[in-house]
């Protein structure tokens, strides 16, 4: 069942990049699945088969990453906390091919990451889970930010 964006955008986010790495290991396993048939059609259409992310992820991405900018002018304890990560942060960006991507995107690499080595039941270093503790106290707190926002914007729908 397809997580819901209004949830838990982070978790949503992850959720997509992991359908599309199953998918692209498993193409053949859409069938019959109207949510993986789905996902499968917008790979092929984004042109994402090969690598990458699918639109929907990217514009999730996106939100996510305006609405952390938002924050970061208005809020001390959420620009403190940012401060705090970003070396980690710098420092697992400068070890990918997309050295300049946000923070926001790169702690959600780091949770996925972190996600693929446990599947691989690999060690986590203990200062490798304390970035991730950092990294998802700031996501969940977007998340429910965003969540807050949507409820929100949907009240104010219904009153017009």
């Amino acid at each position: 069942m397809m997580k819901n964006k209004r949830e838990n955008i982070a978790e949503y986010i992850l959720y997509l990049w992991q359908l599309e790495d199953y998918l692209r290991a498993f193409p053949e396993m859409a069938e019959g699945n109207d949510e993986l048939t789905d996902i499968l059609r917008m790979m092929h259409a984004d042109d994402v088969m090969d690598g990458g992310h699918i639109q929907l992820a990217q514009i999730a991405l996106k939100e996510l990453e305006m609405l952390s900018d938002d924050i970061l002018t208005q809020e001390a304890t959420y620009r403190a906390a940012m401060i705090r990560i970003t070396p980690s942060l710098n420092l697992l960006k400068a070890r990918t091919d997309r050295p300049t991507m946000s923070n926001i995107e790169a702690c959600l690499v780091l949770l996925y990451q972190i996600m693929m080595l446990r599947l691989q039941k690999r060690p986590i270093s203990a200062e490798t889970q304390e970035v991730q503790q950092q990294a998802t106290s700031l996501l969940q707190y977007l998340s429910k930010t965003y969540y807050k926002q949507a409820d929100l914007e949907a009240e104010e729908m219904r009153e017009e």
